[in-house]
């Protein structure tokens, strides 16, 4: 579904958080946050700049998912492919989840949001993996909204790993090959332990799911919009969850109509 305009209720006004709540809350919303570059270079602002701001959009998004109910709240924050760009990107990339999660911190924990971390965090720097270690240690105990960063993560790279895995299991002898069913390989992803996503949103145009989930996301209802990701707003995160709610998930069967 690809927005062009402000999506409206059957009346014709805006979705209001309200009419969202009276029914069922998609558990886990991923989202590409894309876009970002664009914004700045629109607004002759380095590319710096969009990731400022769209780190600020993070943190209002994770706050109203939370309030909504939402239990799991994944971001594509940096990708594996994300290295290609250049180094001074890169670099300031990398210092966002340090600021973000040491201004932030705080607030989580007050909010009772549990961090976690997807993706081959031992190629971060140091000090980027630092401050991802302390946010998840210090979120541990949290029991609210799942927010769970894809730093330095990659689709297929993730299943290549869980097939290795799979592979010496079956080697060693502690897996016979009928052993091998989708909820095995579901657990040996990164994800393991969280359920799929029911809804993934991108921002920005594009439509694609660049290296995102590609397993877990088989049966995820899709929303694509033109907004830049340092535009999204809770509107626009309300507009989302109603598109998924008019939704008919049939996982392959019949509609109950």
């Amino acid at each position: 579904m690809f927005t062009k305009r402000r999506k409206m209720n059957e009346e014709g006004a805006p979705v209001t958080k309200e009419e969202v709540l009276r029914r069922p809350i998609p558990n886990h919303v991923a989202i590409i946050m894309d876009g970002n570059g664009r914004w700045a270079k629109r607004r002759a602002l380095p590319r710096a700049a969009g990731h400022y701001e769209g780190m600020q959009v993070v943190r209002k998004i994770t706050r109203f998912a939370n309030g909504l109910g939402v239990r799991v709240l994944s971001l594509y924050a940096f990708s594996t492919e994300n290295w290609k760009r250049p180094k001074g990107e890169v670099d300031y990339l990398m210092k966002l989840p340090e600021q973000f999660l040491t201004t932030f911190l705080p607030e989580l924990i007050a909010e009772n949001v549990k961090v976690q971390v997807i993706g081959h965090t031992e190629a971060l720097p140091d000090h980027t993996r630092r401050a991802v270690e302390k946010a998840i240690q210090d979120t541990s105990g949290n029991t609210g909204l799942v927010l769970n960063f894809a730093l330095n993560y990659g689709s297929r790279a993730e299943i290549t790993a869980a097939v290795q895995q799979i592979a010496k299991e079956v080697e060693r002898g502690a897996l016979a090959p009928e052993d091998i069913t989708e909820p095995l390989i579901s657990s040996y992803l990164m994800t393991g332990g969280l359920q799929d996503p029911d809804l993934l949103i991108r921002t920005s145009g594009e439509i694609r799911l660049s290296n995102f989930m590609l397993w877990q996301l088989a049966y995820t209802e899709l929303w694509f919009t033109d907004v830049l990701w340092p535009d999204f707003t809770e509107q626009h995160f309300l507009e989302a969850i109603a598109a998924y709610q008019r939704r008919d998930r049939r996982f392959g069967g019949v509609s109950a109509q």
